[in-house]
C-alpha cells in the first residue's frame, strides 16, 4: 500500500511540475520571456507562488523542465542493465527510450524552449552547465558499466553520446521538424553515435571480459585505440598562376 501511495504522489508531483512548465512556456511564447512574471505563471497554472518555488528555484529553471527530466532518465536507465549485456547495447536501449519520450512530448513549445536558450546568454550558460554535468554523470555511469574502460575513452564516449543527440534535438526543434521527421533524424544520429562508440572494445564486450581500468599516461606516449585505418585526404592541387610572371624582379 505504501508503494502505491508513493507512486500516486510522484505522479501528482510530475503533473504539477509539467503544468507549471507548460503554462510558463505558453506565456513566454505569447508575451515574451522578460514580460512574463512568476506571478503570471502561477496564475496561469493555478498554483501558489509557494508551490512554484517548491518545484523551481527560479523562472530560468522552468525553461529546462523537460531537459532536466530527460537527462535524469538517461542516468537512471543506464543503471538498469541486464546481466551480461554489452555496455553499448545498454547505451543504445537507453537512448532509444529517451528519444521516444522526446518525440512523444514534442509539442508546440519545443521551438520556444530552444529559441529562448539560444537568444539569452544567461540561459545558454545554464544549458552549458547542465550539458557538462550530464556528460560527467554519463562518464561515471560508463565506469560502472565497464570498470576497465580507459579514462579518456569514457570522457570521449560521454561527449559523443550526449553532445550528438542533444545537437540533433536542438536542430529539429529549431527548424520545426514534425514528430515523424524528428524520429527519423534521431535514428540517424543514433546510428552515427553507435558507429563512433563501437570502436571502443570496452563498450562492445560483456562486463565479465572487461580489462582493468587504467588512467591515461599524461607524461608520455599512449597506446592508440583500435579503430578503422586512417586514410589521409588527397592534397589539393595549387591554383594555376594568374597572368604572366614578371622576370627580373624580386
Amino acid at each position: 500500500m505504501d508503494h502505491v501511495e508513493t507512486g500516486l504522489r510522484e505522479r501528482k508531483k510530475r503533473r504539477t511540475r509539467w503544468a507549471i512548465a507548460s503554462a510558463a512556456l505558453r506565456l513566454f511564447a505569447e508575451r515574451g520571456y522578460e514580460e512574463t512574471t512568476i506571478a503570471d505563471i502561477t496564475a496561469a497554472a493555478d498554483v501558489s507562488p509557494r508551490t512554484f518555488f517548491s518545484y523551481f528555484p527560479s523562472k530560468e529553471d522552468v525553461v529546462f523542465t523537460e531537459i532536466d527530466d530527460r537527462l535524469a532518465e538517461v542516468a537512471e536507465r543506464l543503471s538498469d542493465r541486464p546481466p551480461g549485456e554489452p555496455p553499448l547495447e545498454t547505451i543504445r536501449r537507453c537512448v532509444v527510450d529517451v528519444t521516444e519520450a522526446i518525440v512523444a512530448e514534442h509539442g508546440e513549445y519545443g521551438a520556444v524552449q530552444v529559441r529562448l536558450i539560444l537568444e539569452r546568454p544567461g540561459l545558454q550558460a545554464r544549458a552549458l552547465q547542465r550539458l557538462t554535468a550530464t556528460q560527467e554523470e554519463i562518464e561515471a555511469r560508463l565506469h560502472e558499466l565497464c570498470p576497465g574502460i580507459d579514462e579518456i575513452d569514457a570522457v570521449a564516449a560521454a561527449g559523443i553520446a550526449v553532445g550528438g543527440m542533444q545537437a540533433v534535438v536542438v536542430h529539429c526543434r529549431r527548424h520545426g521538424y514534425e514528430p515523424a521527421s524528428m524520429r527519423a533524424a534521431l535514428d540517424r544520429a543514433l546510428t552515427i553515435v553507435e558507429h563512433g562508440l563501437g570502436s571502443l572494445t570496452a563498450l562492445t564486450a560483456p562486463s565479465e571480459g572487461a580489462p582493468e581500468r587504467r588512467a591515461p599516461d599524461r607524461g608520455g606516449a599512449r597506446a592508440p585505440v583500435p579503430g578503422p585505418p586512417f586514410t589521409p585526404l588527397p592534397r589539393p592541387r595549387p591554383p594555376p598562376p594568374r597572368g604572366r610572371r614578371l622576370r627580373g624582379r624580386v
